[in-house]
């Protein structure tokens, strides 16, 4: 009879150099489709379908940074910072497909209750990963993209609720400005540049 032994790290979080370099990636890229997305918005309407989709897309990939950020804490911050990334990653997710739904005739779920009104409080978990990861980039001494980052947080909800296109390509370019430095930077670095 075989028997394994597992062993589970203390708090460190172990990665590959490209595991590194897929959520470093992501700083630069989830900023740049999710302007996208919110400017397809701007130009078309807040139930356009092909938005929805770069929505989805953009969403799935601000869960990437999001567990980027993480990995740069530790204690109680890390464990907060990770759930709300997974929380807010389906949430922001849900509010993309829920966008492709309404373009296609379905039931909007943000008017929705019972089981489909889960989609409000996860969605809420996505600025609140904004937050987090501020003060994450905060604590490293990162202050402008931490300011950045925690103007966007505030900003997104503002925004997205109340469909405001404008405010949301603003926060969208907040976010840009204050991560894909942050992805170059490290890049460059990783790559002995």
């Amino acid at each position: 009879m075989n028997t394994t032994t597992i062993t589970t790290p203390s708090t460190a979080i172990t990665m590959s150099a490209w595991s590194d370099r897929v959520l470093t990636c992501s700083l630069a890229i989830a900023p740049l489709v999710y302007l996208l997305a919110d400017s397809t918005y701007a130009a078309r309407g807040w139930d356009d379908g092909g938005a929805g989709g770069v929505h989805v897309l953009g969403a799935i990939l601000y869960g990437f940074v999001a567990l980027r950020l993480v990995t740069w804490s530790t204690g109680r911050l890390q464990a907060a910072a990770l759930v709300a990334a997974l929380l807010g990653t389906a949430g922001n997710v849900a509010f993309g497909f829920n966008t492709i739904h309404v373009s296609l005739g379905a039931v909007d779920l943000v008017d929705a209750t019972g089981p489909g009104a889960i989609i409000k409080p996860l969605g809420l978990c996505f600025p609140l990963s904004l937050l987090l990861s501020a003060v994450i980039l905060h604590k490293r001494h990162m202050r402008i993209s931490a300011t950045l980052v925690g103007v966007a947080a505030v900003l997104w909800p503002v925004a997205h609720i109340a469909n405001i296109a404008p405010l949301a390509i603003v926060t969208n370019v907040l976010l840009v400005c204050g991560l894909v430095p942050l992805a170059s930077s490290r890049l460059i670095r990783s790559l002995g540049w």
